[in-house]
């Protein structure tokens, strides 16, 4: 589809400099330090054991990444890039200032101000995209997918598949590989000019098989050769999360991660896969809602990264993930964790370290370290895969994610972080994680719950954290001095954390939508002692805002 942007621009939006005097929207001091929040962090890779054949294909791939940016802008709203076109044509400090604000937030609301709007003008964030059409409410959409046939309602509700109006106003699905054509043909040709580049065949395989998912809107066969890429490269490109979709969970957001392969870290971590058997068939849950058999494979990558785009680059940095997220194929053969240690690194010393010394006694203070942080992160992402996934409701197959809808996301985040720390003291216990972890862990923990917060309780994350916060809070595992600071009880906290999975899983396995929403309702709140410690925090930094000097490097040496 191919759009006149700067006539679009021109219509729906005055220059942004000639906004400037608006009282609704922050001054050029107030966006400073709105962006201030995100600490500037570069993140450099050193490529000199990769041969040169091998960079030319990295920058490609990095080039086809820059395109998941665009798709991702016009999935937000229809609007993202006529906003940014004026605003990078503004060279006043303001608009510099909120140019950096739009791009960090990938549109013109503050994510963690509950998408507050920085410019004027615009309109609130649409809780669901771009995905459905512009003329619909959620109560349309309900309607119309509760009406169709079952092979008709799971095309509505695929990861791939936007809904618009037909000629005569109707709706219906339309695939991504038709919506966004343009922009996937020129990341497909990417794709290919990298795979022709590289030696490594399980990494051309799938180059090809993504580019020819582009164009076909079938991610199947390329997800699998991504389980089995075994390079130094480990690209991720493409559409995975649901989270911009609010309203049913059910439309994956363009994104991409271009990362580096640590040999020496993933080694340190490949044990991990082995116990994950072990650690289903051991979930504090009715064993009929156990998995007797999961995914063959379990592939846990520790890499760097060099660039990423989309999803992956609004707000708050992905730290790690757990891909794909098709349930055949973790059914089959398991899902991806990857860990973005860099990241991971630049986060705990420019954010964490700082909160610690505001949030918790001092007597913790020296519990919060690095290797805590960066295994309960991995814990999270293992997680994922474990638990129910495919479930029955009233006799019926079907899946917890189409059960909680709207709650699944932040149900599911939740599970991960509280079962992520369960599995920890059962991997301690065994003697597969140093013991010296068992109480800087917690610690750790509760440091990282504030850490969340501030990313705001109106998305998944924050939400999660929020409940798991004030329930081991409930159970005596966390304490609140007279000062305002928090410790954890260590004798407490083991029993409170198998509790929290055993009830998250539990609604998991039933699909009780009624009992999330419970949860949530009473326990996803920010209460007054948490409130006083955030309000210490304004001076730390809320994450960090990357910068890619390799990628922009590769780039450069593409255009000699």
């Amino acid at each position: 589809m191919t759009r006149n942007l700067t006539s679009l621009a021109l219509v729906l939006f005055m220059p942004i400099a000639a906004r400037a005097a608006d009282n609704k929207v922050p001054t050029l001091p107030e966006l400073k330090k709105l962006n201030a929040a995100f600490a500037p962090v570069p993140l450099n890779v050193d490529l000199a054991e990769l041969p040169g054949n091998e960079r030319q294909a990295l920058a490609k791939i990095v080039a086809a990444a820059r395109v998941m940016d665009g798709i991702y802008l016009r999935q937000v709203w229809a609007g993202n890039e006529g906003v940014l076109m004026s605003l990078l044509s503004d060279p006043t400090p303001l608009g510099k200032e909120r140019l950096k604000a739009f791009l960090i937030n990938k549109g013109p609301w503050w994510r963690l101000d509950g998408n507050r709007p920085f410019l004027a003008n615009v309109p609130p964030k649409p809780p669901a995209g771009t995905f459905y059409p512009a003329d619909a409410t959620k109560a349309d959409l309900d309607t119309w997918i509760k009406g169709l046939a079952p092979a008709d309602k799971e095309k509505a509700l695929a990861f791939f598949y936007v809904i618009r109006r037909s000629s005569d106003n109707k709706l219906k699905g339309v695939g991504y590989n038709l919506e966004y054509q343009t922009e996937l043909q020129v990341a497909g040709s990417y794709l290919l000019e990298a795979a022709a580049l590289t030696t490594n065949e399980t990494l051309a395989n799938f180059l090809r098989k993504r580019a020819a998912a582009f164009a076909s809107n079938d991610y199947y066969e390329s997800d699998m050769a991504w389980m089995q890429l075994d390079a130094a490269i480990e690209p991720v490109l493409g559409p995975y999360e649901v989270y911009e979709d609010e309203w049913f969970n059910a439309k994956a957001a363009f994104e991409a991660f271009v990362t580096i392969r640590d040999d020496a870290e993933t080694a340190k971590l490949a044990k991990f896969s082995a116990e994950l058997q072990g650690l289903e068939n051991t979930l504090p849950i009715e064993p009929a809602y156990r998995n007797p058999k999961i995914g063959a494979l379990a592939p846990i990558r520790v890499v760097n990264s060099i660039f990423s785009s989309g999803e992956a680059y609004a707000g708050v940095q992905t730290a790690a993930f757990n891909l794909p997220n098709d349930e055949r194929i973790a059914k089959e053969v398991g899902t991806k964790r990857v860990m973005l240690k860099n990241v991971q690194e630049a986060k705990f010393a420019k954010v964490l370290l700082p909160i610690s010394k505001v949030a918790l006694a001092p007597i913790d203070q020296k519990n919060v370290v690095f290797e805590a942080f960066f295994t309960h992160i991995l814990m999270h992402e293992l997680m994922h895969g474990l638990g129910p996934h495919d479930i029955k409701k009233d006799g019926k197959p079907t899946t917890v994610r189409a059960e909680l809808q709207d709650l699944y996301s932040a149900v599911e985040e939740a599970k991960a972080d509280i079962t992520g720390l369960w599995a920890m003291q059962q991997l301690i216990d065994k003697g597969l994680i140093d013991k010296k972890l068992e109480k800087s862990m917690y610690v750790t923990f509760l440091a990282s719950s504030f850490r969340s917060l501030r990313f705001g309780i109106n998305e998944a994350h924050g939400k999660g954290v929020a409940l798991q916060l004030n329930y081991l809070l409930d159970e005596g595992a966390y304490k609140v001095a007279k000062n305002g600071s928090f410790a954890v009880d260590a004798k407490k906290a083991k029993d409170a954390v198998a509790k929290l999975t055993q009830e998250l899983l539990s609604l998991q396995a039933l699909g009780d939508r009624n009992k999330a929403s419970d949860l949530f309702t009473r326990l996803a709140v920010v209460r007054p002692e948490t409130q006083k410690v955030l309000d210490k925090l304004v001076k730390v930094p809320t994450d960090i805002a990357p910068s890619f000097p390799t990628a922009d490097k590769l780039g450069a040496e593409g255009e000699k």
